[in-house]
């Protein structure tokens, strides 16, 4: 929450620890406040530019990043309304039919950005009990009857519970009672061995998801037990360090989901959150390790302190003349937008994984290579 850079602003973080025991008192107020300044002036330079020009509006928010803002808004129990309101509501159902036509009225086509956007989306506008055309809700049912990720299956699942108690969408009612049953279904069927649902941060939303079930069952319970068991080790292992991801783990930990912004209890008591105090740990120099970096058949060994990421390694690489790449920022943090000229493009991505072929969960500010481990960056369509 020091973070208030508007590459570094996360309307995610606000949510999670207001669906938590605890408060953050005045630091938390700064960032309501440094939020509401980012969100409002970027949107209100693109409403200037009244389409002739573009260049104002080269940094507005991403549908993501607005549904999200609108759920820290009922986060801090606020309903939007008046002038203000309505051009983030209309704004945000102006996203939505860009990809409904994008989608198609076959289902063949995609959403520019992905389901998950898609179902946070409807998700973001039904806390704030704003009704959707019945098309647009249509194709988050229809895709989830196919193949689709734990975490956008799990979005879905949170917006379509949303929409069941709310009851917006009256004529939807039965699809909707049937698509939180596959939803259920397929989450329960992704749980790996170890308890997570597809993977360790997909998990967290998917638990938000089954936590809200009005029919728990003792399957359900047994993999939710097991699941939260092996998100407490994976949280005690370390792997949670990216803002995101812990954001949508604080609810679960709290026995909350985003559903609860429907109706949520203003007036609870929320304890004081107490800065943790460091141990001081024995200065040591920094260790060098070596990583090597493969990219488009051509391979690079990369000396850079231990515990670099390797986003670290990267810089490093670029420094040293032997591979060029840009970034993009997003909520997760930077990802790869271009590496030696080559650009992701649509449906086409950077992958990141560890020799010879294991796919690398976290991104490039997160993932902290050990020494001797070969990282490569491979361009791949979905």
């Amino acid at each position: 929450m020091d973070q208030l850079s508007q590459e570094h602003l996360n309307p995610s973080i606000y949510v999670g620890l207001c669906l938590s025991s605890l408060q953050a008192g005045a630091k938390e107020v700064l960032y309501l406040h440094s939020l509401k300044v980012y969100f409002q002036q970027s949107l209100l330079r693109c409403a200037s530019s009244n389409g002739e020009d573009n260049s104002d509006c080269q940094d507005q928010p991403t549908m993501g990043q607005l549904a999200l803002y609108l759920l820290a808004l009922r986060a801090n129990c606020e309903f939007i309304g008046g002038h203000k309101g309505d051009r983030l509501v209309s704004k945000l159902k102006g996203f939505l039919e860009t990809e409904k036509r994008a989608i198609g009225r076959d289902h063949k086509g995609h959403p520019r950005t992905s389901y998950y956007q898609y179902g946070l989306g409807i998700l973001a506008l039904c806390v704030h009990r704003k009704r959707l055309h019945s098309s647009v809700v249509g194709k988050l049912l229809y895709a989830v009857e196919h193949d689709l990720p734990v975490d956008s299956v799990a979005m879905a699942g949170l917006a379509f519970t949303c929409l069941e108690r709310s009851n917006l969408n009256p004529d939807q009612r039965n699809p909707i009672a049937l698509a939180i049953r596959t939803v259920q279904d397929k989450i329960l069927k992704a749980q790996t061995p170890r308890g997570h649902f597809g993977n360790v941060y997909s998990t967290p939303l998917a638990l938000q998801f089954l936590m809200t079930s009005s029919v728990p069952g003792v399957e359900l319970g047994a993999a939710c037990l097991k699941a939260r068991a092996a998100l407490l080790a994976s949280l005690q292992n370390g792997d949670f360090q990216n803002a995101l991801m812990i954001s949508q783990l604080l609810p679960v930990l709290n026995h909350k989901s985003y559903v609860d912004l429907i109706s949520l209890d203003c007036l609870a008591p929320r304890a004081m959150l107490e800065p943790a105090v460091e141990t001081p740990s024995q200065i040591r120099g920094p260790e060098v390790i070596s990583v090597t970096l493969r990219v488009l058949q051509s391979q690079y060994s990369i000396s850079v302190p231990a515990g670099s990421s390797l986003e670290d390694v990267l810089k490093k690489a670029q420094e040293l003349g032997k591979v060029t790449y840009r970034t993009q920022a997003s909520l997760s943090g930077p990802y790869l937008t271009s590496v030696m000229g080559k650009e992701a493009g649509e449906r086409k991505f950077w992958q990141h994984l560890r020799a010879p072929d294991t796919p690398l969960l976290q991104g490039i500010a997160d993932y902290r290579p050990k020494d001797g481990e070969t990282i490569e960056l491979r361009l791949v369509s979905w």
